[in-house]
């Protein structure tokens, strides 16, 4: 009798089980980590930060932890994001991060995952791929999968798997924007480029202390995305708030007003960035794939297609139809967990890595 067996017997199968989470969807991009459990949906929403010590070198925070701490660190501690552009950038935080996420999405007596089904972005290189991998393994799951994001992102905002005619899904990040042509469920082309809605953000820090003289952090220049941002000519170009930071030049602390007006030129050349990206990749397309998308459109996914105003600017600049998923942060995750009721399709999209047995029971699912 086996090790499990033997197992079953003494605790019974339902115990067993409980130990075991079978299927889990991971999502894990430079801005936030969203995990999905079968049988029990979505389970992790939390930033992809750690904070460190940095006399240690040890991980003290992460997720939610760490973005309490950021920009007010204390002295000896740093936040970081282990992922930049959706790769990974530092490989032993990314670990320590997926770990900790892992962990916490399993049920409480669970300590061990089967499977995990992970979206990976269309251009990173093998030896990327092979980091993300290695990180997913050393969080205790048996067998890792990779699928890309885009082709995630249109199964998760509603894109049949057998649908015949093309459809365009843009997927608009924190630090990438994807876009993906899907038919018959497979990927004809995609493109990928280095720029998303985080760059708003890095935007608004330059202009403030260019042309205010005050230094602010991420995190207030977030608020002011959120608050005051808008892809279209705000309907309210003097509505304003206050933000606090250092004075550039005696280095005291202060504030400044800053409007809406003031922060839709920023915004809006960063968002026509991201439209070039976008119709460049339409620009390659085959003619009968064009009229596919004529018709129907571009869908968005993404946190980034929250922004105040996008879908109506690319609608306008694009000349075509532009709509915005439901829950567009979760188009991804979304589009994972289907996989796992389509064995056959996920076969044939995930990608394909040498530490993975194509023959194994890990695509038994």
């Amino acid at each position: 009798m086996g090790f499990i067996s033997k197992t079953a017997a003494f605790m019974g199968m339902p115990a067993l089980r409980n130990l075991v989470s079978d299927s889990i969807a991971i999502d894990m991009g430079s801005a936030t980590t969203v995990i999905y459990v079968r049988g029990r949906g979505l389970v992790l929403d939390e930033p992809s930060l750690v904070a460190v010590n940095n006399i240690t070198g040890e991980v003290i925070a992460v997720g939610r932890e760490a973005r309490q701490m950021y920009g007010r660190e204390a002295r000896d501690v740093s936040v970081v994001a282990p992922l930049v552009n959706g790769v990974v950038a530092d490989f032993e935080r990314t670990r320590t991060m997926l770990e900790h996420f892992v962990r916490e999405a399993r049920s409480g007596v669970s300590i061990f995952s089967r499977r995990a089904l992970m979206s990976v972005d269309p251009v990173v290189t093998h030896v990327e791929r092979r980091a993300l991998l290695s990180a997913a393994e050393h969080a205790r799951i048996g067998r890792v999968l990779m699928m890309e994001e885009g082709l995630a992102a249109a199964f998760g905002a509603g894109i049949k798997t057998n649908d015949l005619n093309a459809s365009a899904v843009a997927d608009i990040g924190s630090g990438t924007t994807n876009v993906a042509i899907v038919a018959n469920g497979a990927i004809i082309h995609a493109h990928s480029n280095r720029i998303g809605s985080g760059d708003i953000n890095t935007a608004i820090i330059n202009h403030v202390r260019r042309h205010r003289g005050l230094a602010i952090g991420l995190p207030s220049a977030e608020k002011i995305k959120l608050e005051l941002g808008s892809a279209t000519l705000p309907e309210d170009l003097a509505a304003e708030m206050t933000v606090g930071g250092r004075d550039v030049l005696t280095g005291s602390p202060a504030a400044i007003t800053i409007t809406a007006g003031e922060i839709y030129p920023i915004t809006q050349y960063v968002v026509g960035k991201i439209l070039e990206g976008v119709l460049s990749t339409l620009a390659e397309l085959p003619p009968e794939v064009a009229g596919d998308i004529y018709g129907r459109g571009i869908i968005l996914t993404g946190g980034g297609a929250l922004l105040n105003g996008l879908p109506e600017y690319l609608r306008e600049e694009s000349k075509l139809p532009v709509t915005v998923a439901d829950d567009p942060r979760y188009a991804i995750v979304r589009g994972l967990e289907q996989m796992f009721d389509e064995p056959l399709l996920l076969r044939r999209v995930v990608r394909s890595e040498p530490l993975l047995d194509a023959s194994s029971e890990a695509y038994s699912l």
